[in-house]
């Protein structure tokens, strides 16, 4: 599982079947201090989020696609929760 921001949504009029419905979101991965790292992710949306909002993925085909409740879904990732806070303390 990784903590990402929400940085966009994609609209895609056509998709496979199982993915009818979905939303799609552009997630920019993040260390737990905030700072992106990495590429930017294209995840199908479970909870409702948002652009701007943290959020928590899952980065793994079998996982995501339980996490959607679609377990033969074509996924590779999917936000799983929306982040309230994170107590981070970075060890001397």
């Amino acid at each position: 599982m990784q903590v990402g921001r929400v940085v966009g949504t994609v609209v895609a009029t056509q998709k496979n079947a199982k993915l009818e419905g979905a939303k799609l979101l552009l997630v920019q991965p993040q260390t737990p201090s905030g700072e992106s790292r990495g590429a930017t992710l294209l995840a199908i949306d479970s909870v409702g989020a948002g652009v701007g909002e943290r959020v928590l993925v899952v980065i793994e085909g079998k996982a995501a696609g339980a996490a959607l409740g679609k377990k033969n879904a074509a996924v590779d990732a999917a936000v799983v929760g929306i982040v309230d806070s994170i107590d981070y303390r970075e060890e001397p």
